[in-house]
């Protein structure tokens, strides 16, 4: 079955909750303030479908006052149905809603002129021209059909409905990346915690875990419910209630955020494109009230372009807290309790560069000119360019963000870590390489451990700078490692042992770490620990501890030294021990506790003696 949220909009007392009520037979006032006010409050959902289709409608309050609820709704729809009086026509607030829609890109609109049973055909016909050629400055608004209606009249009802189902079902690009802004939370009897919203992108099933960034927590999904039907799966577009295992109804507000582990990070910024709209002008370095899904925050523009008020322009949006936004996620913005004007998230992530570059990288992600985009990042980030955090940067997956780096000259494409270099990076590689095997002729080296010293370089782009001196001749490949072409080695294995073995013996007492020396050595990590391994089969060396390993013959002077200690001063503690030997508490306790391996001593307290 396609599933399709429809929003409802328009003016108060145009006939909003009593339409939907005679489409689906719910009543949207179910709160009490709500059906002693008269008016909607909070964002009403109920449904209605045929054999192919659900239809799920989120009618928003119509009142100027309550705007906030009407903007919170307006974010989750595929569709809109906006009521408008037909003795009274468009109203400030219609014209307001509409613009919100507009400027959200909720493409497909249907008019519904409502108590058509009041009006004559001349009125009707008037309101079909008016607001046709409304609809001529909204841009990204498609109206559908002007259908009136009264609920007085059951046929009018049904060719509505028809037309509701008519609706297309919208392919939505998605990036699999699942979202889903909380608009209500409250607790149930027996079942914990229950939070509803609309799955903005992606999925979840029952059992899974999903992540609330706001709080850093993540909460195991108990139930879902689609429409009030428990189902395992919800998808995008979908009305959905979610019931969290040990989840607290505090832990949500309105606005709070649910998505994957991982995969969006908080900034205290985002670069957007900013309109206004009904020809109002935004003022540089001003506050205004962004909303985004169910959220609202206070935020502070700053245009990239001019320091004066502008119709529109790329912006700076600076945020109190850190807010998770991901790429061509649309706003609203309002001022003094009325919307001003709204855009799209460009880059979500903080990028500090000069002005002039941030607006060539701007406007290619206003086009979706993704390769221009790239290619832009990757001169920025010289050591490396991600690709782990594209869905929420460019709304691409890997595999599409990987495609796009292909098809790009001039740079290196890690496909495995996710990361783009510019091809310099490599022969700043190559010489870096050169580097070591020039002062260290005997160096044996792999990409892993290259990797680990040259933390900017990941270990694909190392081994192709290695195999790329290997068919130039200036490196061999041995046994997994790179070692210099001009020096012959019989046996790697015994050299690397009999180096480290001789390293260990000059340190005597107190020798450095493996990994210190294998680096020292310009040696691959994996050889020097197999290296280590094998010298102390053979008993050359020993382990005292995780990182300290001490030649047989070095530790077997300490026992001696510390047992004529203990004779001399009835048994030896640390500061017996450091007194005559000056090293380090590390060495000290490491021998200390080596003593425990033999029968004639015992620890009493601190303190080692004789038995």
């Amino acid at each position: 079955m396609d599933y399709i949220i429809i929003g409802t909009a328009g003016h108060v007392d145009h006939g909003k909750t009593a339409l939907i009520t005679a489409l689906t037979g719910f009543e949207g006032d179910t709160l009490e303030e709500e059906k002693r006010r008269g008016i909607t409050i909070n964002l009403s959902f109920s449904s209605m479908q045929n054999e192919t289709k659900n239809v799920a409608f989120i009618d928003v309050p119509g009142h100027e006052k309550l705007l906030k609820n009407m903007i919170a709704g307006a974010f989750g729809f595929d569709a809109s149905l906006v009521v408008i009086d037909a003795n009274e026509g468009i109203m400030p607030q219609t014209k307001e809603h509409l613009e919100i829609l507009n400027l959200l890109h909720v493409k497909n609109i249907i008019i519904a002129l409502t108590k058509k049973d009041l009006a004559s055909e001349e009125v009707i016909a008037l309101r079909n021209y008016e607001i046709t050629e409304h609809f001529k400055n909204l841009k990204n608004l498609h109206l559908v059909e002007i259908i009136p209606v009264s609920i007085y009249e059951p046929n009018t009802i049904q060719t509505l409905k028809n037309a509701l189902f008519a609706l297309p079902t919208l392919t939505k690009k998605s990036n699999g990346l699942f979202r889903y802004y909380v608009d209500r939370s409250f607790s149930i009897a027996g079942a914990g915690t229950v939070v509803t919203g609309t799955v903005l992108d992606g999925s979840i099933k029952v059992g899974e875990k999903i992540y609330a960034p706001e709080i850093e927590k993540e909460f195991l999904i108990r139930n879902l419910q689609v429409h009030e039907h428990d189902v395992e799966t919800a998808h995008s577009s979908q009305r959905t209630a979610i019931n969290l295992q040990s989840a607290q109804k505090t832990a949500f507000e309105k606005g709070a955020l649910l998505c994957k582990k991982g995969y969006i990070r908080g900034f205290d910024v985002a670069d957007v494109w900013l309109e206004g709209i009904g020809g109002y002008h935004l003022k540089h370095n001003s506050k205004v009230i962004l909303f985004v899904g169910t959220k609202q925050v206070e935020a502070r523009i700053l245009f990239y372009e001019t320091e004066e008020s502008a119709p529109y322009g790329y912006a700076k949006l600076q945020f109190q807290n850190k807010l998770f936004l991901v790429h061509d996620e649309p706003f609203i913005i309002c001022a003094s309790g009325r919307t001003i004007g709204g855009g799209r998230v460009l880059n979500p992530i903080n990028d500090p560069m000069k002005k002039k570059v941030k607006l060539e990288l701007l406007k290619a992600l206003d086009t979706k000119n993704f390769k221009e985009a790239f290619t832009i990042l990757v001169s920025m980030h010289k050591h490396g360019f991600g690709l782990i955090s594209s869905n929420q940067r460019f709304g691409l997956n890997h595999d599409e963000a990987i495609a796009i780096a292909r098809s790009m000259e001039g740079i290196f494409v890690d496909e495995k870590g996710l990361v783009l270099y510019p091809l310099e990076m490599q022969h700043e590689l190559e010489k870096v390489i050169k580097a070591i095997y020039t002062k260290n002729r005997y160096a044996l080296l792999s990409a892993t451990s290259l990797s680990l010293k040259l933390k900017w370089a990941s270990a694909l782009l190392i081994e192709s700078v290695l195999q790329k001196l290997c068919n130039e001749g200036t490196l061999d490949l041995v046994n997994g490692v790179y070692k210099n072409a001009q020096i012959q080695i019989d046996n790697i294995e015994t050299l690397i042992e009999d180096t480290v073995y001789d390293i260990l013996s000059k340190a005597g007492f107190t020798p450095d770490a493996p990994y210190n020396i294998y680096d020292d050595l310009d040696i691959d990590r994996k050889m020097g620990d197999d290296a280590l391994k094998s010298l102390t089969r053979a008993k050359k060396v020993i382990r005292l501890e995780h990182n300290l390993f001490v030649t047989s013959t070095a530790l077997s002077e300490m026992v001696q030294k510390m047992r004529d200690i203990m004779r001399k001063n009835e048994g030896i503690d640390i500061k017996i021990l450091k007194e005559q030997c000056d090293m380090s508490r590390k060495y000290l306790v490491a021998y200390l506790d080596y003593l425990d391996n033999f029968d004639d001593i015992k620890k009493e307290g601190t303190k080692r003696v004789f038995l």
